[in-house]
Parts: structure tokens; sequence; C-alpha cells
């Protein structure tokens, strides 16, 4: 499953050239294989592909820059992931928001006298609230 898009910038640590966070959180959103240095005009079925026949590409042979590599990969990772968390935590909060704002109009419209229609009572089986 596909994360949601952020809009906006988001900040995905140090160490980090401008604009490089971004380009890799794309990979990431888009669900597909980070290039490395070497592979950037190749799709990442084609880099799959080749890998998959045993070649080594350029970008996979320097140990220091895998190292370096990877740290970045987790920056952007770990801050997609803080961004899901978010995104879920601020929608997860909007449901029960609207949840409390269809009770509470239930009960103005109950204690107000109108027909408030086939619903349920979030209230009923709580024990101190009058029936």
């Amino acid at each position: 499953m596909p994360l949601p898009r952020a809009k906006g910038h988001i900040s995905y640590g140090g160490a980090l050239r401008p604009g490089e966070g971004d380009a890799i959180a794309q990979y990431v959103q888009q669900g597909k294989r980070i290039p490395r240095r070497g592979e950037v005009s190749l799709l990442a079925e084609d880099i799959q592909k080749f890998e998959s026949l045993g070649y080594v590409m350029s970008g996979s042979r320097h140990q220091r820059m895998n190292v370096i590599r990877v740290r970045k990969e987790n920056q952007v990772y770990s801050a997609e992931d803080k961004r899901a968390l978010a995104m879920f935590n601020y929608e997860e909060k909007a449901k029960r928001e609207q949840k409390v704002m269809a009770d509470l109009q239930w009960l103005v419209q109950r204690h107000i006298g109108q027909d408030v229609g086939p619903s349920h009572d979030p209230f009923a089986g709580r024990e101190g609230v009058d029936a």
C-alpha cells in the first residue's frame, strides 16, 4: 500500500543535500527501489533484472558509499514513517470528533424535542444519564 503524499516541506534530517530527501522520498512513496549512483537513467525493474542475472551495479561496490546511502535512506524512511503515523493519528482523531459531534447533535435534538428519527442512544447503558 503506497503511503499518502504530503503537502509542503518535510524535514528529513541532516546530512542530506537540498532536494535529496525529497527525491528519495518520491521513490519511497511510489514503492520503488531507490536508485544508486550510476543507476539513475535505468528503470528499477531493469536494475533488479541485471542484479538477478548476477551483475554488480557500480553503486554497490564501495562499502563507505553504501554505508552513507543506507543511512540517508533510513533517514528518509523514518521521516516517512513519522509522517504516515501523524496522518493516521489525525484521521483517527477526526473520526472520534465526528462521532462526538453526532452524539451531541442527537442529544440537543432530543432535548429540544425535535424528532430524532431511528438512531441509537449514544448514552444508553451508561450510569448517571437519564433516559
